[in-house]
């Protein structure tokens, strides 16, 4: 293949990267014909790709969460993977396009409920589903003491996201990305769900 000709593989990457910049800057509104544009590609491209923006979203949704879940395969140091997790979780989530996206599913949620729940189930539902389930591992390992997986992943990712959120989408700040908060976060669980 000569190096000038891109994989599909690349094409995706690259309609992805052109679909989350174009719902974050216009919202769930934008056009397919305006995201085929931003990615220099033929509407028809997208939609090989892509069935419909409602797929495309749901895929930027899940693509996204797979960049933090990343973090929590392997076995190694509960700390160390925590605050791995936590420092991914936060920047993803508190950037600019994290603010946005988020920003757009809460004002599109009431006229698009369907893409609300889908965007809950590939986002939200599934890191505290996967957070659980490496917590539950680590609880029956006696890593940390054995509770709730679930409440305790609840309990971390809003500590690790919800005042900061509030404050990016309120005032706009953008700040508050300091891995000591992080690193903070996650001593505070980890002495709370220390063993007994």
């Amino acid at each position: 293949m000569s190096p000038d000709v891109e994989t599909p593989h690349g094409t995706r990457q690259r309609l992805l990267e052109a679909a989350c910049e174009a719902f974050r800057e216009e919202g769930y509104q934008v056009s397919i014909d305006r995201i085929a544009a931003r990615a220099q590609v033929a509407r028809q491209t997208l939609y090989n790709h892509f069935h419909s923006k409602d797929e495309l979203f749901g895929e930027v949704v899940r693509h996204s969460v797979q960049s933090v879940l990343v973090t929590l395969e392997g076995d190694g140091d509960l700390r160390a993977t925590l605050l791995a997790f936590g420092d991914a979780y936060r920047t993803r989530l508190l950037s600019p396009t994290g603010l946005a996206i988020f920003r757009t599913m809460v004002a599109e949620a009431p006229r698009f409920p369907d893409l609300a729940r889908q965007f809950f189930r590939q986002g939200p539902q599934a890191t505290r589903k996967r957070l659980a389930h490496y917590l539950a591992q680590a609880m029956a390992s006696g890593r940390l003491r054995r509770d709730d997986p679930d409440f305790a992943a609840e309990m971390l990712t809003a500590m690790l996201l919800d005042l900061d959120r509030l404050r990016g989408l309120i005032d706009l700040q953008t700040d508050f990305l300091d891995p000591a908060k992080t690193a903070r976060v996650v001593d505070c669980f980890l002495r709370t769900f220390a063993p007994e």
